[in-house]
């Protein structure tokens, strides 16, 4: 599996990227727009899939940049 994948559910341009260390595996969801990558959450893995509550939150700080841009 790539370490970085398309999370089209959160909104367009969206990807998780994974990294392990020793004890944990991380994800970090970002955004990639045109000349900037806005990082949208940082957790730690817990399930197989992404969290419904993971996922609201990266869409509502989706939109809000968005909106601010």
């Amino acid at each position: 599996m790539p370490h970085s994948r398309p999370m089209p559910r959160i909104g367009p341009a969206c990807h998780e990227l994974r990294i392990r260390d020793a004890d944990q595996t991380w994800r970090i969801v970002y955004h990639m727009g045109a000349t900037e990558i806005v990082v949208l959450d940082v957790f730690k893995k817990k399930a197989d899939r992404t969290e419904k509550a993971i996922v609201e939150r990266c869409q509502a700080r989706l939109r809000a940049y968005m909106s601010a841009r």
